[in-house]
């Protein structure tokens, strides 16, 4: 599958997301505020765009922190048939640190979906770090990634560009799975900032022989 992918934000997860998936061929286009900005001078200019500007792209992917990402989707306008991946998690800064500011009642990813009706809306790619994303295809075994979403239809275009990333996409199931996985995507986070792990670690699906 290769599908026009914009992807809103050019931080380390959206920079790392474009750069893998046009390594794999894919036409990806980045939406920022500005694309003259020197901060952007690592990525192709041909491939910089405004974040309003939605043209042909039939993937939109959100790699916003969370409290931009409802903004960014109402810039772009009728999201009406495209798929929107979204890779936030609601974080907010509380006496110890991070931690999710949505929890048993809805997720992040119900939220957003709220903002793009019309639209089949997919959380996954929240639930390890930047740099596990540009190099997934280094971890042996492979780094699992789940993919929730009630769009059926279209649930195994998603879980295709999940591959390409390297990762071992699973079917987590409808959209409010979301709930697990932004926590999921919390415990990463713990890790890494509070209890001593490198980055480097992710998260991976072992069967016994």
């Amino acid at each position: 599958m290769t599908k026009p992918i914009l992807i809103i934000g050019a931080g380390n997860v959206g920079t790392a997301l474009g750069k893998a998936w046009l390594a794999c061929g894919h036409d990806v286009r980045f939406g920022v505020s500005d694309p003259d900005h020197p901060k952007h001078a690592g990525l192709p200019r041909e491939r910089l765009q405004s974040a309003r500007d939605r043209r042909d792209a039939e993937i939109v992917v959100l790699a916003t922190p969370y409290a931009a990402a409802k903004p960014a989707l109402e810039a772009l306008g009728d999201l009406s048939g495209a798929i929107v991946i979204d890779c936030t998690n609601p974080l907010g800064m509380g006496p110890e640190g991070l931690h999710l500011t949505l929890g048993f009642e809805t997720s992040g990813g119900e939220e957003i979906a709220k903002c793009a009706p019309g639209a089949s809306v997919f959380k996954t790619l929240n639930q390890t770090g930047a740099e596990n994303m540009a190099h997934a295809a280094a971890f042996q075994p492979r780094s699992m990634m789940f993919v929730a979403g009630d769009d059926e239809a279209r649930k195994p275009d998603v879980m295709d560009l999940v591959a390409d990333l390297g990762f071992e996409p699973i079917d987590a199931g409808p959209l409010r799975a979301a709930r697990l996985l932004e926590p999921l995507a919390m415990l990463w986070i713990d890790l890494v900032t509070k209890r001593g792990h490198p980055r480097d670690i992710a998260f991976a699906r072992l069967r016994r022989e």
